[in-house]
């Protein structure tokens, strides 16, 4: 008898997808998120392209079908830490970490009111600060504070727990362990921003104003942490010259070889949020070829009525004046041949789509590319969906999750 059950490994739009397409066809599915909340880096974005429309809309959408399907179990703060077994029949160990906030939160926020410890808030990249009782982010789902016990000083404070009217604090609350049995599994853990701290000749991240393009995505939504202002990280200040730098680590030998193949239309969006608010600033591309394929050409001949300044090359150096904090940009026209050193308000970054598997691999003999993306068919029973696959957009990450779960139920068939 098939075993009607499905473990879906990350709570972004791939794993959501994932989770609500297997389970509205009759199949039990496990959900597993490391982070607090569902959505993933599409809830850090502020407009998706062309359209430049929310994202909070398409996930609120997803949630509700998450939240009316008994047959989806939702396990967030949680990875997966052994996978053992064979197609049609895996057993699973997950691990949980405390929340320190019980089921009974109504998201009041009495709590962080009354907390006294502030942290970075990761969901801004440390853009801004939280309390250590805070709410993971604008639209989290599930709707429930979190602790972080690693700025909370615990028992010996304790205002937390005093200010819930509902008793949801629980400051003792322990790590857990699952174990389940499952027919299949579908890995859609996602991606990063490839890491600025390895571009040593971009300053190793320690550049101010040379920020990646998802930090940008935030410093542009008005969930943000300037509330959609687009100021400069250093000073708060209006930037009125700004550059965008392609490819920064990806196509490169060095670092990641793959074409992430959104970082172009990513970059022509958010020309689009500067012009905006600054019609008059000044907007640079280094670049090695832009890549707005099919439809997208429209978008980019739109943006390009903006006055912009097209550099073609790869800039060898990027550095900081110490004084002012201005970002200095060393490179070469490929067309012109002149060799330019341009100074610069703000820097974005186009860092490019490492999978999570670069980094944090599954717990089972899977293969894997160069880059660290999952080769597809290497796991009988195991399927990647979303950017552990391959880069891509929202609208093809969603119809790889689609063809990820055609595959497990087929898994779970022949298992």
């Amino acid at each position: 008898m098939a075993n009607k059950s499905i473990l879906v490994v990350g709570g972004g739009i791939s794993g959501i997808t994932a989770a609500v397409e297997a389970a509205e066809v009759g199949y039990e599915v496990f959900l597993v998120e490391k982070n607090a909340y569902l959505g993933g880096k599409v809830s850090q974005i502020n407009e998706y392209f062309p359209k430049l429309c929310p994202p909070n809309c398409g996930l609120e959408i997803n949630f509700q079908r998450i939240k009316k399907n008994p047959r989806i179990r939702v396990i967030t703060l949680a990875e997966v830490e052994n996978i053992s077994g064979q197609e049609g029949n895996f057993d699973v160990t997950v691990k949980i970490r405390p929340r320190y906030i019980t089921d009974g939160c109504t998201g009041c926020g009495k709590c962080a009111e009354v907390c006294p410890v502030e942290r970075a808030d990761d969901f801004n990249f440390g853009l801004s600060k939280t309390k250590a009782a805070y709410l993971p982010q604008p639209f989290a789902f599930p709707m429930k504070y979190i602790i972080d016990n690693t700025a909370c000083t615990g028992s010996s404070c304790g205002k937390c727990a005093e200010a819930c009217e509902f008793k949801a604090v629980d400051l003792n609350m322990g790590e857990k362990t699952m174990n389940f049995n499952v027919g299949a599994v579908i890995w859609a853990t996602g991606w990063d921003s490839y890491a600025v701290e390895k571009l040593a000749n971009y300053g190793s991240g320690t550049v101010t104003n040379a920020i990646s393009n998802i930090m940008m995505e935030r410093l542009s939504a008005l969930t943000g942490p300037t509330n959609g202002k687009i100021l400069r990280p250093s000073d708060g200040k209006e930037p009125k010259n700004i550059a965008f730098v392609q490819c920064a680590g990806s196509r490169d030998e060095n670092h990641q070889k793959a074409c992430s193949s959104v970082c172009c239309m990513a970059t022509l969006k958010q020309i689009s949020y500067v012009k905006k608010q600054y019609p008059e600033a000044k907007v640079t591309i280094y670049y090695m070829d832009i890549r707005a394929m099919g439809k997208h050409e429209d978008f980019y001949n739109k943006i390009k009525e903006y006055d912009i300044t097209m550099i073609k090359g790869k800039p060898s150096e990027i550095k900081e004046d110490a004084e002012t904090k201005d970002v200095m940009v060393l490179s070469e026209n490929q067309i012109t041949q002149e060799i330019s050193e341009l100074k610069y308000d703000m820097v974005v970054l186009a860092t490019g789509m490492a999978p999570a598997t670069a980094a944090a691999k599954v717990p089972a003999a899977v293969a894997y590319d160069v880059d660290g993306f999952v080769l597809s068919g290497s796991a009988p029973g195991i399927y990647a969906a979303g950017c552990v696959a391959k880069p891509g957009d929202v609208a093809s990450t969603v119809q790889g999750a689609t063809a990820a779960v055609i595959k497990a139920i087929q898994s779970t068939v022949r298992g």
